[in-house]
């Protein structure tokens, strides 16, 4: 990024711990301001280089006006938002048979309907900015059904890489690229919760968050529409 320039301006999702924690830090450090959602929200260590570059703000996926809320509090504070990392989500691991509708209800609402809300709202400023840029953290578990224990959360993430594509189809002649970037074991809490396997043998979230850097710096020319990670090998993934 050209520092002579006002820094880019995205906005994290789930910004407290693990991806979205490594990616506001990744895209600090490369110089954008960062607007930061947490449920508790706190400075994070790395932001005392420069705190006029971090932005931080109560966000609760469930809560259905934080989305507005939240994009007028960014710009007021920086005047754009350039790039939205759609991050925050939850896992139940139950087979669509046994999940309650309560249950699949609370995961679609904050895998789903949460990221779309906060598109939403973002949207006027992503297309103001002439290249602005959607993240939808789905999973290779929106590309593929692993295992029973995680069909209902695919149906989630199924759903969470079509809605990517379909900001990208919206947003396209905006100059807005979407993109659903679908990771298999990231080394975060939820996975852990997961699998027994080891957290050096899953996908750094520090990785994750290079790859994301890397599909928001590219020019319109060069859109991807779905970015698959995985740590272990699969067939197709």
């Amino acid at each position: 990024m050209d520092m002579t320039e006002a820094p880019r301006v995205a906005l994290i999702s789930g910004a407290s711990r693990g991806i979205g924690a490594a990616v506001a830090e990744t895209l600090f450090a490369e110089g954008w301001a960062v607007s930061l959602g947490m449920r508790a929200p706190a400075l994070p260590d790395w932001a005392a280089a420069d705190p006029t570059r971090v932005h931080l703000f109560a966000y609760d996926a469930l809560d259905r006006a934080a989305p507005a809320a939240w994009v007028a509090d960014a710009v007021t504070r920086f005047g754009r938002v350039d790039a939205l990392v759609a991050n925050a989500g939850i896992s139940i691991p139950k087979t669509v048979v046994e999940i309650s509708d309560d249950e699949f209800d609370l995961l679609t609402e904050i895998n789903v309907k949460a990221p779309r809300r906060l598109a939403a709202a973002a949207w006027e400023a992503l297309c103001q900015s002439g290249r602005g840029r959607v993240i939808v953290l789905g999973s290779l578990s929106g590309k593929r059904v692993k295992s029973a224990r995680s069909g209902a959360y695919s149906m989630t993430k199924f759903a969470a890489v079509a809605l990517a594509h379909a900001l990208r189809h919206a947003g396209f002649d905006k100059g807005v690229r979407a993109t659903a970037v679908c990771p298999g074991f990231v080394a975060t809490d939820m996975a852990a919760a997961l699998t027994e396997r080891p957290a050096e043998q899953m996908t750094s979230p520090r990785d994750l968050a290079r790859v994301i850097s890397l599909l928001i710096a590219l020019p319109n020319e060069a859109s991807v529409a779905e970015f698959c990670v995985n740590c272990q090998l699969e067939e197709s993934f």
